[in-house]
């Protein structure tokens, strides 16, 4: 009997992201503050008869214009693959997912829908994982653990496996602007290696407290990739500016690029920061959305 879970994916923003040195592993650490947001893929999982094997199926507003590629190395299948070879369940699934996440804009689109899959397979699941599923995520990608807890805001650090939740902010519009590129992740990070050379850092001290307003939030603010990817995308660095300018606060990257975001105190403002961002550079089209700070996880949806 085929069983159903729906759950909405939903992106997210770093209102800190600091790469510290890198491991001898090849991987770095980071020391980030995640926030999701109500803008969302929409994911539906199905499992058991009368399905044929593994599937996945995508469509949607932000779905790649080009070919989906291998559907392996999709990571919402391979979350799916990741939890049988976990648990040696289910035996067969299918997965439809809807794009509005645009992709390649450092939203975390592709681990919001890793971490969906993963929430919602331990839904249907005859023995959950439960508090073990950020531990199996932590295998996909650093931005994974935090799409399967339930808290819309937490600091995370190590390899983005450490979390701690944190209080919820008072909801706030946000501005996202996406210019008409994408910033791959790897050559982000090869770009970060190359500017900074020889690089030892510390994380920061970070006082809990600090992290209560948005006020406190605004200080510390701040992403090791802005500079960089603005060196080789001078729009990224208007785009900020106009989303300051309109009274953004704080307006950064997001992630490693190449969405820009800006956070507002009121509605009315946003929509001069939807003006202020789409126009900055009338010659490098860009385009305005105002979504809002997430006050809580969608919950998955069971469907017998």
């Amino acid at each position: 009997m085929t069983r159903t879970a729906r759950v909405a994916a939903q992106a997210k923003i770093n209102l800190l992201l600091r790469v510290l040195a890198r491991e001898q592993s090849g991987y770095h650490s980071i020391e980030t503050i995640f926030l999701r947001l109500t803008l969302a893929d929409e994911i539906v999982v199905r499992v058991g008869a009368p399905l044929h094997g593994r599937t996945l199926d995508c469509t949607g507003d932000a779905a790649p214009m080009a070919a989906l590629g291998p559907v392996e190395s999709n990571l919402a299948y391979r979350a799916a693959c990741a939890y049988i070879d976990e648990t040696g369940w289910p035996d067969r699934f299918g997965i439809e997912l809807t794009k509005h996440i645009p992709v390649g804009a450092g939203l975390g689109g592709g681990s919001a829908d890793a971490g969906a899959v993963l929430r919602a397979l331990d839904a249907l699941a005859p023995s959950p994982l439960g508090a073990r599923l950020p531990e199996l995520a932590s295998r996909l990608g650093a931005d994974v653990p935090v799409m399967t807890i339930e808290s819309p805001m937490a600091l995370g650090w190590g390899r983005g496996d450490r979390l701690l939740p944190l209080r919820i902010l008072a909801k706030r519009p946000v501005v996202l602007v996406f210019p008409a590129f994408g910033v791959p992740t790897k050559d982000a990070y090869d770009w970060l290696a190359h500017d900074r050379g020889s690089y030892e850092s510390r994380a920061a001290v970070l006082e809990l407290s600090t992290l209560d307003t948005w006020e406190g939030i605004a200080r510390v603010a701040t992403n090791d990739f802005e500079a960089v990817v603005g060196r080789r995308h001078p729009e990224i660095v208007a785009y900020v500016e106009a989303l300051h300018g309109a009274g953004a606060m704080p307006a950064m990257l997001s992630g490693s690029g190449s969405s820009v975001f800006g956070v507002f105190a009121e509605p009315t403002a946003a929509v001069s920061g939807i003006v202020a961002g789409a126009q900055a550079l009338p010659d490098s089209p860009a385009r305005g959305v105002a979504v809002w700070t997430a006050e809580r996880v969608e919950r998955v949806e069971i469907a017998e």
